[in-house]
């Protein structure tokens, strides 16, 4: 499966549009994971501890659109793009979505 942000794909033909697809998932931060995060917050710098909760949501939702996109039929999607959304206080919605195309090389 090729992704692209943009809304062409260099070297191909979109010989068809299939339409939007998304992946979708729900995270919640554990206690364990906010207690750790609050001591890295003392110090400063990179939180570790959402970086990599940030990182699992966004590769999980990745891959929810990837799996839409070939259930649809699509060897591509373009113009990807991420949403994140807090649904309520230590819960976040990440949402990946783009446009999911047939392409061939040109």
């Amino acid at each position: 499966m090729i992704v692209t942000t943009t809304n062409d794909l260099a070297g191909h033909k979109i010989t068809k549009h299939i339409g939007l697809v998304r992946g979708i998932t729900v995270r919640s931060r554990s206690v364990l994971g906010n207690f750790a995060g609050g001591v890295q917050s003392l110090f400063g710098g990179k939180l570790s501890v959402y970086v990599e909760l940030a990182e699992t949501a966004r590769q999980e939702a990745y891959a929810h659109m990837i799996e839409h996109a070939q259930q649809a039929g699509a060897n591509a999607i373009i113009a990807m793009r991420y949403d994140a959304n807090e649904i309520m206080e230590g819960i976040t919605e990440v949402l990946a979505y783009g446009t999911a195309v047939v392409v061939e090389p040109t």
